[in-house]
């Protein structure tokens, strides 16, 4: 049986340290699918295409799949027919979180495990909210996040006001 991960996230903007846990993740999984989250109560920089098409770029030296979802995570990883979900943890703070996320998650469908990478001590500090503040600050981004995603970012905060 193939063993499919699922990798889900804001991803706005997806960053270097969003690439490395999926780099790592394909030692563990022979597919990894990377699920763009959508949530009306956020206000995101991206739109979901917009997000979905910068995990795209971001990952074409990888063989994933990325989609997005609404919803119940569960719902969209038994629909994938996927066996866990991959998680990304970068200090204590994150352990919390995610932890009672994977408990309601196992309560909602025990079938499913989560797999917790922990981040590479370079990108401990590196969050897509950070990467926000940055820019919209006009600080620099080099090696923070893909290329790709950085020409995007410019693009969005050049028409802003700082």
């Amino acid at each position: 049986m193939e063993k499919v991960g699922v990798y889900p996230g804001s991803f706005d903007p997806i960053t270097m340290g969003h690439v490395d846990i999926i780099e790592r993740a394909l030692k563990i999984f022979d597919k990894v699918i990377i699920a763009v989250g959508e949530n009306q109560e956020k206000n995101y920089l991206f739109s979901v295409e917009e997000r979905k098409e910068m995990v795209k770029e971001a990952t074409k030296h990888l063989k994933v799949e990325v989609d997005h979802f609404s919803g119940l995570l569960v719902d969209f990883v038994k629909e994938k027919k996927s066996q866990a979900l991959i998680r990304g943890l970068r200090a204590v703070s994150d352990f919390d979180f995610e932890f009672q996320a994977a408990l309601m998650n196992r309560k909602l469908d025990s079938s499913i495990e989560t797999v917790f990478i922990m981040t590479r001590g370079k990108y401990c500090y590196l969050s897509s909210s950070v990467v926000k503040e940055v820019a919209s600050l006009g600080g620099g981004l080099q090696d923070l996040v893909p290329d790709s995603v950085l020409r995007r970012i410019k693009e969005k905060y050049s028409g802003k006001k700082r």
